[in-house]
């Protein structure tokens, strides 16, 4: 049985990554992987990590890209891949633009589309833009379903979505296997010379497209209280190559001491460091499934989230864009034991790391 799988980003990457390592342990299927290049070089750290060898790579990259430009160059450039490879089934992740433009090519060929990550929703087309519209419109195009979590499927059940349909976790706890190590060395020089043990450390992202302007300024604006108030904490935010992203964050936060600005990391560095954090304050929709996994409270900057599984857990809590209120929040979880606790010790949602496995197993029995 040939699997094509298809991906572009490197959040897509650490998901799937796992997941080919798994279709090639097994001997009844023969496994092609795709990479559109929508990430390049973050893309190309998450393929070394993991040891997984692109066949094909369609580099559709530039500068100030649209997603009209990544939408177009994808389907344009994998047509003829998919008529020279003829799979039996295209697998695709999830919410990028690449998993919605490959999976209408694949239709376009009348090939039948696998989803992983199937069936997570907010209910706001414009929130995250342009996520919750590429997955819904992948969900349409898709014959299998692979959700995460029973909520995942109830949602694609009561959008008359019930065949094929498989609750399978998530393919993310299945990464740390290969990536978190105990007596891990940091790449980064900057978290090389960090002491986790005798200091707080808080991880940081924040750089999703309806958060650009105002919003990470104000995000930013409650970093820097609360390091200028807490000066004990270390605060570590990995700033996005996105120039938009970069002008916000260095503007705010450059001349603060307990504030270290850095490149990227790659995905070693970024699960060790969330095992060593206190706490995660992001706008990541990654983070909010791997963070749990090492007993971390997650504070989610946006106002809403397609993962409300750890939510109603309780070890994830959206606190919005306000900068008052991220403070506020911030602040509870480093003074307040109780709340800390709470949150640190729920129930990950996410599955127990053989999420690949049964994905597999799915396909198998097609």
């Amino acid at each position: 049985m040939k699997v094509f799988t298809v991906f572009g980003t490197r959040p897509e990457a650490i998901k799937m990554c796992p997941l080919v390592l798994k279709l090639k342990e097994n001997k009844d299927i023969d496994c092609v992987v795709c990479l559109t290049g929508q990430h390049k070089e973050m893309l190309a750290q998450v393929m070394e990590a993991f040891g997984v060898k692109e066949d094909y790579n369609l580099e559709i990259m530039k500068d100030r890209q649209t997603l009209t430009t990544i939408t177009t160059s994808i389907l344009e450039k994998i047509e003829s891949v998919l008529k020279q490879e003829k799979p039996d089934i295209v697998l695709v992740h999830g919410d990028t633009t690449t998993s919605y433009a490959a999976a209408l090519a694949a239709f376009y060929q009348q090939i039948p589309v696998g989803h992983v990550e199937a069936g997570l929703r907010t209910g706001d087309i414009y929130s995250p833009f342009p996520e919750e519209m590429n997955r819904l419109l992948t969900d349409r195009i898709s014959t299998y379903y692979y959700a995460p979590t029973k909520m995942n499927a109830d949602n694609l059940l009561r959008e008359g979505i019930s065949d094929n349909v498989f609750v399978t976790g998530n393919t993310v706890i299945d990464a740390f296997q290969y990536t978190v190590k105990d007596g891990y060395v940091f790449s980064d020089e900057s978290l090389r010379t960090m002491d986790f043990d005798n200091s707080r450390v808080i991880t940081i992202t924040a750089h999703r497209r309806e958060n650009l302007g105002q919003p990470l300024r104000n995000i930013c604006s409650a970093i820097k209280r609360l390091a200028l108030e807490y000066k004990d904490v270390r605060f570590v935010y990995p700033v996005h190559l996105n120039p938009a992203v970069r002008d916000t964050v260095f503007a705010v936060l450059s001349d603060i001491d307990n504030v270290k600005l850095i490149n990227p990391i790659d995905v070693l560095d970024m699960h060790n460091l969330l095992a060593r954090s206190c706490m995660i304050m992001t706008d990541s929709g990654g983070l909010q499934e791997e963070a749990p996994h090492f007993g971390k409270p997650v504070l989610v900057l946006r106002t809403e989230t397609e993962r409300p599984e750890a939510v109603e857990a309780g070890t994830v809590k959206v606190v919005g864009v306000d900068e008052d209120v991220i403070f506020r929040e911030a602040k509870l979880l480093l003074e307040d034991e109780n709340r800390y606790n709470l949150m640190a010790k729920a129930v990950n949602p996410y599955g127990d790391g053989h999420a690949s496995e049964r994905i597999v197993e799915a396909i198998i029995n097609i």
